[in-house]
């Protein structure tokens, strides 16, 4: 799909902050620079609203990353990490991310949405259908094709990984 980028866009950005995160861990052995990737995903239009979805765990150690992305202007939702008796553990936040992008989107001309998980399929589908250009940016080789065959655009994060990526301190 053609995708049109101009100053004037209202862009709003959601951030599935756990499907970037274990792309980068995985493919990279490194961190998320979620400077870049909000600096990228606004592409020098207007931002309405930038928004990281999060989870949060017992011992609290990430209250210092959350703090980090509010100083880049990041606003943080956060959910508890539930434990099941079994010790599994689920931290989704799928649902959420997709009911603010719909709430938000007569406010934006434009929705990204940072995370390759194919369950945003249907929603991409609804903004398009309502007028909303799309865009996704994730790692490509963790990212549904499907939703990268859906969005308008789709900024490959493997093609300078370097850009959007920290090198974890070992």
């Amino acid at each position: 799909m053609a995708v049109i980028k101009h100053p004037a866009q209202r862009v709003g950005v959601f951030i599935d902050t756990q499907n970037l995160y274990h792309s980068a861990k995985h493919l990279y052995k490194a961190r998320v620079n979620f400077a870049k990737v909000l600096e990228e995903a606004v592409g020098g239009r207007i931002l309405v609203r930038a928004i990281a979805y999060v989870i949060s765990t017992e011992s609290g150690e990430e209250k210092n990353f959350f703090e980090a992305l509010t100083k880049i202007g990041i606003e943080t939702k956060v959910k508890d990490l539930q434990v099941f008796a079994d010790g599994a553990k689920k931290a989704d936040w799928d649902v959420g991310l997709a009911i603010d992008a719909v709430k938000l989107s007569p406010k934006l001309d434009t929705v990204v949405i940072a995370s390759g998980d194919g369950d945003f399929v249907p929603l991409i589908e609804y903004l398009d259908m309502h007028g909303i250009q799309s865009e996704v940016m994730s790692f490509g080789k963790s990212s549904s094709a499907k939703l990268k065959e859906v969005a308008h655009a789709f900024t490959d994060m493997d093609s300078d990984p370097h850009k959007f990526t920290i090198s974890s301190r070992t």
